[in-house]
């Protein structure tokens, strides 16, 4: 009866966990699905691998239908032998994205227990962290690997702040599985973010532990984390190898160009440029749009309702009001120095305050650790509005560079903040009443002298952006006035927020008061303390995720309905073939959804593509498109409807060329393709094929009438060519060259293929008839599926063995 009352208040915040995913996100009671703008294209993107799967049962690992041809190691390839795959299928048992939301509130609610919080406090601060709005924002989106690696976040420090204080079996088992968990989301960024808070946690506890002399203590420590770390990796192999891989091949890969499309000068050898790494910088005074949501204008589809000055103007011009609420519900009020936002990254008036008194009420120095690692994220966040840290970090620090949209690294912030206001909480219920009113009117006075002091500055803001220059012109004589309404709303916004955040952090200043007067108890008082603070979050949150979001799963499923065009292209039965819609070419993953598209939307998508897209496919290169095998141009009359331009020029799946160019380096090897007619000659760089560059150079191919290339079998993963030609021939494939995985056979015999134009395959292909076959077995799917493997039992037998040693260890006692 004991054991059942001491795991009781777990049990009952485990089932409150799943009631406030299912409350907050209820349509999916309904049997709707949230319409996440990433998933629709990622539907796109995925459509062939999945139908292909779906048919077959087998795994393509590669598809046609973006970018000309990738790996589908970044678009939901399943791997042989993914446990923790299951393991996190079993935790994310809810409808999306309710399962996302409970990983939240779980994965926090472990760590403040770890923390030795109350149950009923970690209750609460479990939501307050999985309600601050970014969290939800994300979800709204559809960044759902972010979301699914930031929800383990908490659950990984838990474990290692377990191994820290000497609790080395069960802190052992728990980083090893949630850092299993945590690699297994596939969202590199946020876990690379946690590994720089983890270092800061390690550097507090190893000063501790070295001022105690307890160095066998340190030994133990790492030791459990190797072991840990190790077999977490393992079991995450093959993805992390197949990712490791690809990303030589991607945009964040390595960069060979000297020079952009438009002739600058490219002096990083790094796939992404400074610009594009910092363009997400959060602004310096933004940052406090952390305790007030709107201070600088919310987002950029603000809803300002029919007391605005905008939807006032817009009826004053002749509008109907439902006109005028259409403007003024879509109001693009943000003014920050972002180039997009959806939301304010709100955590929280109410979190804030509890954080400034956990400075003040809270004894143990792990405080400290969180809040090294909440102004260090902060600052990074800033990206290019403080540069003398973010240049370091590009610069010198290992993967940095890799990684865009800056900004994002406040989940860190987002982490310990909540983590620091509940430890602030809990501390003040332990104080004397002496101490409890000092640290009550010490933060108070902080927080509300802040928020005092911004509304008294506020004639120092020019609530502007450069983005109003677009309406200015676009609107014509209506474009002052436009901005002179907007400008007004923005004041107002960043008053009544402030003005709010104010009386909410009144409110619980009133309550913690009463409580220290024993006007109230402790159990009301914390009760009251964690409805305004959770409540809080949540009006915030509707306001931009909301059941509005949510629409009938068919949508989902099938997000992108054919056009005229489209209807028309699926007529064609030819075996393979490319399509080009020019309109967001490389950033709408619609035209993959129903065709193999030399387009898409990934944020890894091949950089030499890329670069082809910037330099020639952008400018309509016909001696690109037309060895892309572009059978079928999507374009639009002045009615807007589309149709699809046949274009009979396109070289077809394979054909032999005349002649080699030779190229001496990536910069020569693009520029080649301004005027290279494709049809007949080829360029080949001598840097990276200089065996077959002897061979070839300076040779004349000859082809006649009958000489003939003909793919015959097509799948994702499985090409093949039948080919007839009197001479000695060097063939070119329309298909993309990725030198890893594909196993090319003439007449079952293993040949190398090299890369022509920039990023095509080519072989040397004897004279006579042959067969030629491609095949995608990739190598590191196999060796990452046999670690993975052991990896998996190794965290099997080590679970079964620590439990059973935890056992043993609890019935002695």
């Amino acid at each position: 009866m004991k054991n059942i009352s001491k795991y009781l208040p777990h049990l009952i915040a485990f089932v409150g966990f799943v009631a406030v995913s299912l409350f907050y996100f209820y349509p999916v009671l309904q049997g709707k699905q949230i319409s996440q703008s990433d998933i629709v294209q990622y539907t796109g993107m995925a459509k062939e691998q999945n139908d292909f799967r779906a048919q077959t049962g087998e795994e393509p690992f590669w598809t046609n239908s973006a970018f000309g041809g990738m790996p589908t190691y970044q678009l939901g390839a399943k791997y042989p032998h993914n446990y923790v795959k299951s393991v996190d299928g079993f935790l994310r048992f809810l409808p999306r994205p309710a399962d996302y939301l409970f990983l939240y509130f779980l994965g926090f609610y472990i760590l403040l227990i770890v923390l030795k919080i109350d149950p009923l406090k970690a209750f609460f601060g479990a939501l307050a962290f999985g309600f601050s709005t970014y969290l939800i924002i994300i979800l709204g989106v559809g960044h759902n690997a972010k979301a699914h690696a930031i929800a383990y976040m908490p659950m990984v420090i838990a474990g290692v702040l377990l191994v820290f204080q000497k609790r080395f079996i069960v802190g052992g088992l728990l980083t090893m599985i949630a850092a299993a968990l945590e690699i297994q989301a596939n969202h590199f960024q946020m876990t690379y973010y946690l590994l720089l808070l983890l270092l800061v946690i390690s550097v507090y506890y190893i000063y501790k532990l070295v001022k105690a002399k307890e160095f066998k203590n340190i030994g133990i420590a790492f030791g459990v984390f190797m072991i840990a770390g190790l077999l977490a990796l393992g079991a995450n192999a093959t993805n992390l190898l197949a990712t490791a891989e690809y990303t030589e091949f991607s945009t964040r890969g390595k960069n060979e160009l000297t020079f952009g499309a438009t002739g600058e000068t490219l002096s990083k050898n790094s796939g992404m440029s400074y610009e594009y790494i910092t363009e997400y910088s959060y602004g310096i005074a933004e940052s406090l749009n952390l305790i007030a949501p709107r201070l600088f204008g919310g987002g950029n589809s603000e809803q300002l309702g029919e007391k605005s000055n905008l939807y006032d103007l817009i009826l004053r011009v002749g509008a109907t009001p439902d006109e005028a609420a259409d403007f003024a519900n879509n109001a693009p009020t943000y003014w920050g120095d972002q180039p997009i936002v959806a939301a304010p990254a709100y955590i929280g008036a109410i979190v804030f305050f509890l954080f400034l008194m956990a400075l003040f009420a809270e004894k143990r120095k792990i405080k400290y650790a969180f809040l090294v690692g909440a102004i260090f994220s902060l600052f990074l966040s800033w990206g290019k509005n403080f540069p003398l840290l973010t240049d370091f970090f590009i610069d010198y620090f290992p993967l940095y560079n890799k990684f865009r949209a800056v900004s994002s690294i406040q989940v860190l912030l987002e982490l310990c903040v909540p983590v620091l206001a509940i430890m602030g909480l809990h501390s003040f219920f332990k104080l004397d009443k002496d101490a409890q009113w000092k640290a009550l009117w010490k933060s108070s006075a902080i927080a509300l002298g802040l928020l005092a002091f911004l509304l008294l500055i506020k004639g120092a803001f020019s609530f502007s952006t450069e983005g109003d220059a677009y309406y200015l012109q676009a609107y014509g004589e209506l474009g002052q006035p436009f901005i002179e309404a907007l400008t007004e709303d923005r004041k107002a916004m960043y008053t009544s927020d402030l003005l709010r955040s104010m009386g909410l952090i009144a409110l619980v200043f009133a309550v913690l008061w009463l409580f220290t007067k024993e006007k109230i108890s402790q159990t009301l008082a914390i009760i009251l303390v964690g409805c305004v603070m959770v409540f809080d979050l949540v009006l915030i949150d509707k306001n931009y995720v909301s059941s509005e979001a949510f629409v009938n799963s068919r949508e989902v499923e099938q997000p992108f309905q054919p056009t005229q065009a489209d209807m028309q292209i699926l007529q064609d039965s030819t075996l393979h073939y490319r399509v080009f819609e020019p309109r967001g070419t490389m950033q709408n993953a619609r035209t993959s959804y129903f065709h193999k598209s030399i387009g898409g939307y990934s944020a890894v998508k091949s950089q030499r593509m890329q670069q082809l897209y910037d330099f020639h496919i952008s400018k309509v290169n016909a001696g690109v498109l037309n060895m892309l095998n572009v059978k079928y141009i999507i374009q639009a009359d002045e009615q807007r409807q589309t149709f699809a331009s046949i274009n009979a020029f396109a070289n077809g799946n394979a054909w032999f060329v005349d002649e080699v160019v030779s190229a001496n380096s990536a910069d020569e090897e693009i520029r080649a393709l301004d005027s290279l007619n494709t049809k007949i000659k080829a360029v080949l760089s001598t840097k990276d094929f200089p065996a077959i560059s002897k061979e070839v150079a300076n040779r004349n191919f000859k082809t006649d009438s009958l000489s003939i290339i003909k793919l015959v079998d097509y799948q994702p993963n499985f090409l093949k060519y039948e080919t007839q030609n009197s001479n000695d021939g060097l063939a070119v494939f329309s298909e993309i060259y990725y030198p890893k995985g594909w196993k090319v056979t003439i007449d079952g015999k293993e040949t190398e293929m090299f890369r022509v134009n920039y990023v095509l395959r080519a072989l040397q292909v004897p004279a006579g008839k042959h067969t030629i076959e491609f095949k995608f077995e990739p190598d590191v799917v196999k060796k990452g599926s046999i670690i993975a493997l052991f990896s998996s039992l190794g965290m099997l037998l080590l679970l079964l063995g620590g439990t059973y040693f935890q056992l043993k260890k609890k019935g002695k006692e």
